[in-house]
C-alpha cells in the first residue's frame, strides 16, 4: 500500500524539520499566554515531595524521595540525608538521576546506582554508613545487590560482548563478590530474554531466586544463601510467579496459574498446597509480615488489602478512605512498609505489623471527591471509570485512557490535573479492556484482533459523559495515543478536544520503526495477511477521512527512541491536509522518558492550557 507521507520518517529531512518548526509556532500562537498563567501551579504540584523507594533497617527506614527538583536518600525518622543528587551534580558537573538503592538490615552498608546526563548505563557506589565513606565505585552499575556479612551478591546485565560463559549479549548473570574477587554463580548458558531476581528470606538464611523468561514463564530456585551451588529449582510455571518467603518449613509462592487472577500456594516436602485460592478480583501481590499473609487485590482498579493466617484463613479486609493503589516497598519479616497513591495524594507510607499504621503523607489541600461509575460497551461489557471532582462542576471532563499491554490504570497523581479540577473541571480515568484491571482474560479481550473492543469501551465512556451534558477532552499517550487517534477517526462526535501523545498510529509500519517489532505479540504482525486485515481495519493513519474533527493536539519528542515520532508527524500532516483543526507540539530537547523536570513541567502545562482553551475553562 502506497504511503504518500513516508518521507516524514526521515527526521533529518529539511521538510520534516520545517513542518515541526511551523507546527510548534502555530501551537504557541494558539495557546497565547495561557501556559505562562498556569505553569506555576503545575510546577508547585509537580515538585511536591514523593517517596518512591524504601528499605527497613535496624537503624531506621531509608527512603528515596523526589522533592523540588532534588532527589535524596535519607532516613525517614531522623531526616538525615545520606545521598543528595544536587551534591552529586556539583561533584560530577552533570545532571544526575538516582535509579535505585539497597541497604543491609543492620543499616551499616548502602549501595546506590545513578546515571549521568540521562545515560542508560549508570554507576554504583557502596557506602560505609559508619563513617559515610564510599568504599567502592563500579561502572557500569550493578543491580539486585544482596548483602552478606563478608561480601554481596549482584546481577550484571551485559549489553554488549559476551558473558563469562561465552553467551552473546544481551544477557544477565548473578555473581558473588568476596574479598575483592567476584565469581559467576547463576545463569550459565542462558541467552537473552531471561531475567533473574534474588532475594534473601526474612525467616532464616535462604536464597529465593526467580528466573523469568520474558513476562510469562517462571522458575523458582531455593537453597542456603551462602552456598549458591546448592540452589535448586523447586517450582516451574508457564505464567508469572515469584517466591513470597520461606517460613516454618514451607515455601510460599505467588502464581497466576489457573484463570490468571493470582493465588498463593505453599510447597512443603515437595508437595504443593493451595493457601489462598483465586478470587473474583485479581490478586496483585502477597507478602508475609508478622506471621501473617498480607495480600493486595485490585477491585475495580483500586487496592483492597486482605490479611490471612499462614494457612489461608481470612482475618480482615482493609479498605481506604479514597480509592488508591498500594504497593509493598520492603518487608523485614516483622513489619512491612507500603506506599499508597491516589489522584489528590502523591503518596502515603504505612507500616503493617498487627495493623496498618500511617507514618507519612503528602496530599493536596482542597475539597475533592473521588467517585466511580460504569458505562456499557457496544457488546454489553461493563466498563469502569474513576471520576475526580472539586467543589464545583462546570461540566467539563478531561478523560484519560490506555487499554493495552496488560497495564492497569490505577488511581495516580497527575500534577497538571489539579489546577483543572480546582477550576471546576472533572478528571476521568477509564479502565478499558487490554489492561490488567480484571486479570489476563480482560487483557486478551483487548489485544490483537480484539483491539476494537478497547476503542468501543472508550467510546462508551465518552458517550455517557456527553449525554450527561459534559464537554469532553479525550487524552492518551503511547498505546493510549493509538486509542485516542482511533476513536478520533471513528467517532469524532464523542469528543470536543483530543490530546494524542507519543502515539503509535501507523499500524502497518509500526514494526519497522525503532523497537516497534517487540509489540507484535500485543498488536499482531502487519506482514501476516490475516493480522494485516484487522490492523488495517482500525489503523488510525489509514482511516483518516474528510469529516468534522474537534481541535486535536498531537505531541511527541524528536528524540523519542521508543515510539518513532513519524507516527505523530504523518498523522498530523494527513489531518492538516484535510483542513482539520490539528495542532502539533514536538519537544526538540529530549525524548519523553529522559526529559528534565522543567521540560516535563512545560509539556504538562501545555496540555492543561490546551484543555482549558478548547473546553473554555476560566483561567
Amino acid at each position: 500500500m502506497e504511503d504518500p507521507y513516508i518521507w516524514m520518517e526521515n527526521l533529518s529531512d529539511e521538510r520534516v524539520l520545517k513542518f515541526i518548526e511551523e507546527g510548534n509556532t502555530r501551537f504557541r500562537e494558539f495557546l497565547g499566554d495561557l501556559p505562562d498563567r498556569l505553569i506555576e501551579e503545575v510546577r508547585e504540584h509537580y515538585y511536591l515531595p514523593n517517596v518512591v523507594e524504601a528499605h527497613i533497617t535496624k537503624r531506621g527506614t531509608f527512603v528515596r524521595i523526589n522533592e523540588k527538583g532534588r532527589q535524596a536518600i535519607k532516613i525517614l525518622e531522623t531526616n538525615e540525608v545520606i545521598v543528595d543528587s544536587k551534591q552529586l551534580e556539583e561533584e560530577l558537573k552533570d545532571e544526575i538521576l538516582l535509579q535505585s538503592f539497597t541497604v543491609d538490615r543492620e543499616g551499616k552498608r548502602l549501595a546506590y546506582s545513578f546515571s549521568i546526563g540521562g545515560a542508560d548505563e549508570g554507576i554504583t557506589r557502596i557506602i560505609d554508613l559508619e563513617n559515610g565513606e564510599v568504599v567502592e565505585e563500579i561502572k557500569p552499575s550493578l543491580w539486585n545487590i544482596v548483602f552478606l556479612d563478608d561480601g554481596y551478591y549482584f546481577a550484571r546485565f551485559y549489553r554488549k560482548g559476551k558473558t563469562p560463559d561465552g553467551v552473546d549479549a544481551p544477557a544477565e548473570r548473578i555473581f558473588l563478590k568476596k574479598g575483592g574477587e567476584e565469581r559467576m554463580v547463576f545463569g550459565e548458558g542462558l541467552g537473552s530474554g531471561y531475567f533473574m531476581t534474588l532475594h534473601r528470606s526474612n525467616y532464616g538464611n535462604y536464597a529465593l531466586l526467580t528466573l523469568s523468561l520474558g513476562w510469562n514463564k517462571s522458575e523458582i530456585y531455593f537453597g542456603p544463601l551462602e552456598e549458591p551451588e546448592k540452589w535448586e529449582k523447586v517450582y516451574s510455571s508457564e505464567v508469572p510467579a515469584y517466591p513470597i518467603d520461606y517460613i516454618d518449613g514451607k515455601l510460599y509462592i505467588y502464581t497466576r496459574e489457573g484463570k490468571g487472577l493470582g493465588k498463593v500456594i505453599a510447597i512443603e516436602n515437595g508437595k504443593v498446597r493451595e493457601v489462598i485460592p483465586e478470587d473474583e478480583f485479581p490478586l496483585e501481590w502477597a507478602i508475609i509480615a508478622g506471621g501473617k499473609i498480607l495480600a493486595g487485590y485490585l477491585v475495580h482498579a483500586s487496592s483492597l488489602l486482605k490479611v490471612f493466617t499462614l494457612d489461608g484463613k481470612l482475618l480482615e479486609e482493609i479498605k481506604f478512605d479514597v480509592p488508591g493503589q498500594v504497593q509493598p516497598l520492603d518487608n523485614d519479616g516483622k513489619k512491612a512498609i507500603l506506599r499508597y497513591e491516589s489522584f489528590t495524594i502523591p503518596y502515603r507510607l504505612y507500616f503493617f505489623k498487627e495493623k496498618l499504621e500511617l507514618i507519612d503523607e503528602v496530599k493536596v489541600e482542597g475539597i475533592f471527591k473521588v467517585g466511580e461509575d460504569f458505562a456499557i460497551s457496544k457488546d454489553g461489557t461493563k466498563v469502569h471509570y474513576f471520576i475526580v471532582k472539586g467543589e464545583k462542576d462546570e461540566k467539563k471532563a478531561w478523560v484519560f485512557g490506555y487499554g493495552g499491554f496488560n497495564i492497569a490504570l490505577n488511581p495516580r497523581f497527575f500534577p497538571h490535573a489539579i489546577p483543572f479540577i480546582k477550576r471546576g473541571g472533572t478528571f476521568v480515568m477509564a479502565n478499558l479492556r487490554g489492561g490488567s484491571e480484571y486479570g489476563e482474560e480482560w487483557h486478551r479481550a483487548g489485544m490483537r484482533e480484539n483491539k476494537q473492543n478497547v476503542f468501543d469501551d472508550f467510546i462508551a465512556v465518552l458517550e455517557k459523559l456527553k449525554k450527561e451534558g459534559y464537554k469532553v477532552a479525550a487524552w492518551g499517550r503511547s498505546n493510549g495515543g493509538l486509542l485516542v487517534s482511533a476513536v478520533l477517526v471513528q467517532r469524532p462526535d464523542v469528543m470536543d478536544a483530543a490530546l494524542i501523545g507519543y502515539p503509535v498510529i501507523d499500524m502497518l509500519r509500526f514494526h519497522k520503526l525503532y523497537i516497534g517489532s517487540v509489540w507484535i505479540p500485543e498488536y499482531g504482525n502487519p506482514d501476516d495477511p490475516k493480522d494485516r486485515e484487522f490492523l488495517l481495519k482500525y489503523s488510525p493513519y489509514h482511516n483518516v477521512k474528510p469529516q468534522k474533527y474537534p481541535p486535536t493536539l498531537i505531541y511527541t519528542g524528536l528524540y523519542d527512541d521508543r515510539v518513532h515520532p513519524a507516527h505523530a508527524l504523518k498523522f498530523a500532516k494527513k489531518l492538516k491536509d484535510l483542513g482539520a483543526p490539528v495542532y502539533l507540539r514536538v519537544e526538540t530537547k529530549s525524548g519523553h522518558m529522559g526529559a528534565s523536570p522543567e521540560t516535563r513541567i512545560k509539556e504538562l502545562t501545555d496540555l492543561l492550557a490546551f484543555v482549558a482553551k478548547t473546553l473554555e475553562i476560566r483561567v
